[in-house]
């Protein structure tokens, strides 16, 4: 394969809010357009450090394009690279697109190079205003992060790409002023992918948006990222082409370290990154989300129905490993009237739904293509509702129980349970906000 993947040198103009990204592949050419509020800081912008993102986001934006043939070789020819920064660069066309590759067959981990310019010059950057910006993704996790920050007294804003449905209507409920960047691809690169003799899939959309994110970041005065990833987003789905595939590889902790590293990197040390959530279990940030009901009817975590884009008051398709897995977690610590008024139905009351808890629960197949917890905590979560009066009857938990205690044991189910709630000290979130959100978190 001799194809080359081309990234020009991206284009920024503060007075319109638009940046400008190009690329090439297969002697086809692509634009894509970011739309930032206007009023962003006119110093910020001029620096080396907002340049330096731009050219970063174009890399990492430039995954979408570049999947379409996946080639071996991805070239920059006006973008100049720190080491770190090829690394990071790397890792997001190799281990972000991981998902990619293993679906549609495609060996590609090692084999990929970079071509860009070497970067060895340190950047500066004045001090950022001590304020957050925090990614709302329309579900629990960021939500749970929203009550963290509230209750640690921390200024922050709201941050997305692309706003529609349950994002919306969270932020709407947060109250505070939003940051919205509207993000237009390519529409040939959307009709190509479901073309013959082109490739679709995955792409680590975590990443995309926390590069969009840190250009926001310097234009409108933010000193740090705040994510809601959870600790078990770095468990992988399949291991493939000698590495672990993991479909969630930009909320992982790796990925983690190396995007804060970058970012640090490129902006003298003056902008954070770090997730808030990820001292947490999936079931422990349950937990958290179930102390209030104040976003009970208007988040949604169904990425299917978020697809779909009805949301015309219904805000879980009901159908999907997802919905089933947040059903799941939310059964043992929320009254059982107030989760299934959130569902509008019961997923647990469906004997068709067996497959898709089976995999869950690693009791068939293999963990699903989606954002959900490890499979040991889907378990624990349903061991527990065995034990529940009012969920022991339902048929989910009927068919599986035997199973389940026969694959793991009750020693290890209720082992897994209290470990669920057992905050991790592997994080990154700096102190004093450590021990302020881990104290609230009790």
């Amino acid at each position: 394969m001799n194809e080359i993947f081309l990234i020009d040198r991206p284009e920024f103009d503060l007075a319109t809010g638009m940046a400008r990204f190009s690329y090439g592949i297969a002697d086809r050419r692509f634009i894509e357009v970011l739309e930032f509020p206007l009023g962003g800081d006119a110093a910020r912008a001029g620096t080396a450090a907002f340049r330096k993102l731009l050219d970063l986001t174009a890399i990492v934006l430039g995954v979408s394009y570049f999947k379409l043939r996946a080639p071996l070789v991805i070239a920059a020819p006006e973008l100049a690279l720190s080491t770190a920064e090829r690394a990071f660069v790397l890792d997001v066309y190799e281990n972000g697109l991981g998902e990619f590759y293993a679906r549609n067959n495609l060996q590609r981990y090692g084999r990929l190079s970079i071509e860009a310019l070497e970067d060895t010059g340190a950047i500066t950057l004045d001090p950022l205003p001590a304020r957050a910006l925090l990614p709302i993704g329309g579900g629990k996790d960021s939500l749970v992060s929203v009550q963290l920050l509230e209750a640690a007294g921390i200024d922050y804003a709201p941050f997305a790409v692309n706003p529609k449905g349950p994002i919306l209507s969270s932020v709407d409920k947060i109250g505070l002023a939003p940051v919205y960047v509207t993000r237009t691809l390519d529409p040939e690169m959307i009709r190509l992918g479901q073309q013959p003799g082109f490739y679709n899939g995955h792409v680590p959309s975590t990443a995309i948006n926390s590069m969009i994110g840190a250009l926001a970041a310097l234009l409108f005065g933010f000193d740090r990222i705040v994510l809601s990833n959870e600790r078990s987003a770095s468990e992988g789905n399949v291991n493939f082409d000698g590495r672990e595939a993991n479909h969630q590889h930009s909320k992982s902790l790796p990925f983690e370290k190396l995007i804060a590293g970058v970012l640090g990197e490129a902006t003298g040390g003056r902008l954070g990154y770090f997730s808030l959530l990820r001292p947490f279990s999936e079931a422990k940030i349950a937990r958290l989300f179930a102390r209030v009901s104040r976003f009970d009817h208007v988040f949604s975590s169904c990425n299917r129905n978020f697809r779909l884009g009805g949301h015309d008051g219904v805000l879980w398709c009901g159908e999907c490993p997802k919905c089933h897995f947040v059903f799941l977690i939310l059964a043992p610590v929320m009254d059982k009237s107030r989760l299934l008024g959130i569902f509008g139905q019961n997923l647990l009351a469906k004997p068709d739904h067996e497959r898709s808890f089976r995999e869950l629960t690693g009791l068939a197949g293999q963990k699903p293509w989606e954002c959900v917890g490890e499979i040991e905590e889907a378990a624990a979560c349903l061991f527990e509702l065995t034990k529940r009066p009012d969920w022991q009857d339902e048929a989910i938990v009927v068919l599986l129980k035997n199973d389940l205690m026969g694959q793991y044991g009750v020693a290890r189910l209720e082992s897994a349970l209290e470990e669920l709630m057992t905050d991790s000290p592997e994080h990154h979130i700096p102190s004093p906000l450590a021990e302020t959100v881990l104290r609230h978190a009790i």
